[in-house]
């Protein structure tokens, strides 16, 4: 566990009890959590939707396990100094495999994580055709999640599904009962106006969740400002794969300018970024830290002898 994950999540409980809003935008990667962190934000969410999309090419239709979003957790948690919320999808498994999912992501150094109450295998919760396991299951997943985790600091989240396939008066039950079970926030999924974000709100007690999710062209997720959020009765909020669809985007109209025009329109890119903190890409991905490592650690003739007449950029360069 990174040294000051304790510090983080006794971080995160304070700021959640100050009952201000919480922006948390979606990372899927080291070098996205290192990004969220670098635009002033004050907490990471580690989105599972975007995770599956980058890292393997396919929908998030539960197709990557423990072992590998746990993983992903301590590239997230490693890459930056904020506390990082994680998905932990429907915990792969049982009440009984919860248990571990806790375990791993408390030790991979999560604030926080969210369990859903959806059928294995889950699938991103703003599309149809979910299903949901019984109530009363998830409940034994949540008193599972909380006997297993051993800093009491861990944020469990539960969030459920129920609203897509029974409805809301379902989603509102079901939030109430997990409520009950002891999970720290409630997270209701893919409620479809601000209505009745605002009845869910009212009905269920305790620091809720709202993702700000929903990425096809006819809107799912009512897209509402901030202010409006918070006055609904929700303290954090998750922008799940705003940022990642934002810099895909730019990535793919790239590659197609590239494929057109080649060498000439990289050099026209090139002059767009000009002062821009991506400008020196090396410098950008920190080169100059592995540079003042090597300086403090290694014996320093090596190190003089390494960099003297080397040609390339050379670190700390502007």
């Amino acid at each position: 566990m990174p040294p000051d994950a304790r510090a983080r999540r006794a971080s995160f409980r304070k700021r959640l009890a100050s009952g201000d809003l919480i922006l948390a935008p979606g990372a899927d990667s080291g070098m996205g959590a290192s990004l969220v962190e670098r635009a002033g934000h004050e907490c990471v969410y580690m989105t599972g939707s975007g995770v599956a999309n980058k890292l393997l090419g396919k929908a998030d239709v539960g197709l990557l396990s423990l072992t590998e979003m746990a993983m992903m957790v301590r590239f997230l948690v490693q890459a930056t100094r904020l506390p990082v919320i994680a998905d932990a999808d429907s915990g792969y498994g049982n009440a009984v495999n919860v248990m571990r999912t806790v375990e791993e992501y408390e030790a991979a150094g999560a604030t926080g994580l969210h369990l859903e109450d959806q059928v294995v295998p889950k699938r991103c919760g703003s599309i149809a055709g979910k299903e949901v396991v019984p109530a009363e299951e998830m409940a034994g997943k949540i008193r599972a999640a909380l006997d297993a985790r051993g800093d009491e600091n861990l944020v469990l989240i539960a969030r459920t599904d129920a609203r897509g396939p029974h409805g809301l008066d379902e989603a509102i039950r079901r939030g109430q009962l997990y409520a009950a079970a002891g999970a720290d926030m409630i997270f209701p999924d893919a409620l479809l106006s601000v209505e009745e974000y605002a009845a869910f709100a009212r009905a269920v007690p305790g620091p809720k969740v709202f993702n700000m999710g929903g990425y096809a062209r006819k809107r799912t997720t009512p897209k509402i400002p901030l202010g409006e959020v918070a006055e609904l009765g929700y303290c954090l909020v998750l922008f799940p794969l705003a940022s990642i669809r934002a810099g895909i985007r730019s990535e793919l109209d790239f590659l197609v300018g590239l494929r057109e025009r080649g060498t000439e329109f990289e050099v026209e890119h090139l002059r767009e970024i000009e002062g821009h903190a991506v400008e020196n890409w090396y410098e950008f991905t920190g080169i100059s830290d592995i540079r003042a490592l090597e300086d403090r650690y290694l014996p320093a003739a090596s190190v003089a002898a390494r960099y003297t007449n080397s040609a390339g950029h050379m670190p700390g360069e502007d």
